[in-house]
């Protein structure tokens, strides 16, 4: 069933079903026994190149219907398995359990792939990686079950071919690797070699993966899923003009997806609706410029990757960075915070032999509150395959009505991202933009070399972005600007202390002016950090910053930072515990100056506090107190997430929000249940207070939604 080349390559044969198995996680199937496993995993952690120490069998399997992936893992000691999260899509699933995970890269082009990851109490998580991108935000139908024997755990997962996506013609070669996480020893292996400085995120390089023969998929159909939804709500607004008090309403929209080939997909939407999506986390921003949110809504996620742009991400990575997403998808439906109605759209996305394709095309309604107009926008992405991971592509976006209520933007740029040996890329870009009133000076480019070894890390960059450099459709952190970019690190494994994975010093230095040539920011940041076997770590670092205001700069309510040039240093020290414990969470204390004062701060993130493997607590809390000559502040934000989780497919949970920023109390609760393999319902309740308010705590706004779906799949 496996077979090794003296180069290391993979082969795998796949093998045809003559009876479906019976997804019950219990490998009691004849072939279980009639078929040789695929095994002998290779340690990428904690001794490279290793045989794994716990056996791993897997077998790749399949009918007319289903691709089946089955897992029987051996454990010497079956009582220290750690298992502590059912529900789907947490963070928790990867980073603190025991876990198998595997991909298909079904068009073969050793890029693209979808990925499955699932813990012994059959909690999952579904990806899709483009170009070493991963959207783990991306859901797909699929089915897995998980059991127990004496030495150890099972899995059984089926995924439906109605579910993939793959290159025309019945016979089928595909990419595929499989990983397995023993989490009480950090111990992590795959089916192929994969070098430790990738770690798990080696699952997300299907570059790296075995190769599937034997395998037949059913002849290429046009398949057509159709997902309509109803929805009703109870809404209070005290905001609003006028005031809204339990005014109820209700509404009917409509998503398809259509196979126009097999290659490439069309999803369409109607009256599109988004109250189910979880509300955003919070947070304190004492910089000048604009915060990421990263995008949840589920008709945007699906090949996220197709669209981004000059090798940065568009579902987070451009989150606190200088570099531009030239297409964000938030933009849509969104305006100030404000949600803005959405009419309807369409979306076009897959491949064209070595190009991959995406076009999209939304229309939004006009909303009084932001002021918002009735306005087209539009994005097309084209991307040409180079050598093994490489790509050259174009970019055009255009909004009909830009974010002033006049005139269009436009952006268009091409990019290129050259992918080197497994550690080495380089990402390169050059775009420009077109606002109505707006002229010269709207270019921004960037050169970006990165090498991303296990024992030394090495990153440079050249960054430009014009005065008038407008992405309307994008996120633009800050403009005017040249940027220069340098990082070095080395990180060391300690043979002789085997409680230590490794020690790591980073140091890196950022260099902007403006257009005029003026210095705006100068920033030298320094850390050493401890990583330990058992996944906790320990780092202190160092940062001295410049910053120049060339206006004045509102911190604070009240308190504002005068024009001038300030230098300020600061010291932090962060521990994080890793999420396999009973307790976890990452642990920040940072102390120094700022701004011509003081800034003291700390913060507890990522926390989680496991109550049964059903029950959690997630806590946060972000405290800083900041002393200036201007006026003296305390910014306060404090949240927890309480999840209860009835079934891998079924959880109830609540996000609790203070922001003293705000003077806002925000409270998310949700009910979300799977009743059948794609099809949801939600149970929904928002509430906003003012804490500063006569009445403490005075009701802002209210809503109280009932939303299903179903999907149908002809």
């Amino acid at each position: 069933m496996i077979a090794r080349d003296e180069s290391g390559r993979v082969t795998i044969r796949a093998v045809r079903l003559t009876v479906s198995i019976r997804l019950d996680g219990m490998l009691d199937e004849a072939i279980y026994t009639s078929v040789p496993p695929i095994s002998d995993f290779i340690q990428v952690e904690p001794q490279e190149g290793e045989p794994a120490t716990e056996k791993t069998e897997v077998w790749l399997t399949y009918d007319s219907d289903h691709a089946y992936v089955s897992f029987r893992c051996w454990e010497s000691e079956p009582t220290r398995v750690v298992a502590n999260e059912m529900r789907r899509d947490s963070s928790t699933i990867w980073q603190g359990n025991d876990i198998i995970g595997f991909i298909f890269d079904t068009f073969y082009d050793r890029r693209n792939a979808v990925e499955f990851v699932v813990n012994p109490l059959g909690g999952r998580q579904d990806a899709q990686v483009t170009s070493g991108q991963w959207n783990g935000d991306w859901n797909t139908v699929w089915d897995v079950k998980t059991g127990r024997f004496e030495g150890g755990w099972t899995v059984e997962a089926a995924l439906p071919f109605k579910s993939l996506r793959y290159r025309p013609g019945r016979a089928q070669i595909w990419g595929f690797n499989a990983m397995r996480t023993n989490r009480w020893k950090n111990e992590i292996s795959f089916i192929t070699r994969i070098p430790n400085a990738m770690g798990q995120r080696g699952l997300n390089q299907p570059s790296l993966a075995a190769t599937v023969v034997g395998l037949e998929a059913p002849p290429g159909s046009r398949n057509l899923e159709i997902k309509p939804y109803a929805i009703s709500d109870v809404t209070s607004n005290r905001k609003a003009t006028p005031k809204v008090s339990n005014d109820v309403s209700g509404d009917v929209g409509l998503d398809i997806k259509y196979g126009l080939t097999q290659n490439l997909t069309a999803d369409l939407t109607y009256n599109t609706d988004f109250a189910q999506v979880e509300a955003d986390e919070q947070q304190v921003n004492l910089t000048r410029f604009s915060l990421f949110f990263p995008e949840k809504r589920e008709f945007f996620l699906e090949n996220q990757g197709t669209f981004s742009f000059g090798g940065v991400s568009t579902s987070g990575s451009g989150a606190g960075t200088d570099t531009p997403v030239l297409f964000y998808s938030r933009r849509i439906g969104l305006n100030g915070g404000q949600p803005v109605p959405i009419e309807g759209g369409g979306r076009m996305t897959g491949r064209l032999g070595h190009y991959s394709l995406g076009v999209l095309s939304m229309r939004t309604d006009d909303e009084p509150v932001s002021g918002s107009r009735p306005t087209n926008l539009s994005v097309v992405r084209l991307k040409r395959d180079l050598l093994r991971r490489s790509s050259l592509g174009v970019l055009f976006t255009e909004r009909s009505v830009g974010q002033a209520g006049t005139g269009t933007n436009t952006v268009y740029g091409a990019d290129g991202t050259f992918a080197f040996f497994d550690n080495l890329a380089i990402n390169t870009y050059w775009a420009r933009t077109r606002t109505d009133g707006l002229s010269g000076e709207d270019t921004s480019y960037r050169a970006q070399l990165d090498y991303a070894g296990d024992r030394y890390g090495v990153q440079a960059e050249r960054l430009v972005v014009g005065d008038h450099f407008n992405p309307e459709v994008g996120f633009l952190r800050r403009d005017d600007m040249r940027r220069n970019f340098g990082l070095f690190r080395f990180s060391p494994r300690p043979r002789s202390i085997k409680s230590i994975r490794r020690f790591s010093w980073t140091g890196s230095m950022t260099y902007i002016e403006n257009g005029a040539g003026r210095l705006e920011t100068r920033d030298w940041q320094g850390e050493f950090a401890i990583e330990f076997q058992n996944s906790d770590r320990f780092s202190v670092g160092y940062g001295d910053t410049y910053e120049f205001l060339a206006r004045p700069f509102d911190v604070s309510p009240g308190v504002t930072v005068p024009v001038g040039g300030y230098d300020f240093a600061g010291l932090r020290v962060g521990f994080n515990l890793g999420q396999q414990r009973t307790v976890s969470g990452n642990f920040l204390a940072e102390y120094g100056s700022f701004y011509g004062g003081h800034k003291l701060a700390f913060g507890a993130s990522r926390g989680r506090v496991k109550i049964t493997s059903r029950f959690s607590v997630e806590p946060s809390v972000s405290i800083n107190r900041v002393d200036l000559a201007e006026g003296s502040f305390t910014t306060q934000l404090v949240g927890a997430r309480v999840t209860y989780t009835m079934t891998p497919l079924m959880f109830a949970g609540a996000l609790v929000q203070y922001n003293s920023a705000g003077h806002a109390a925000m409270t998310n609760v949700r009910l979300r249940w799977e009743y059948r393999p794609g099809s949801e319902l939600f149970v929904v309740y928002n509430e906003e207070r003012d804490t500063f308010a006569r009445r403490f705590p005075d009701l802002v706004n209210r809503a109280i939604i009932i939303k299903i779906n179903r999907l149908f799949r002809l």
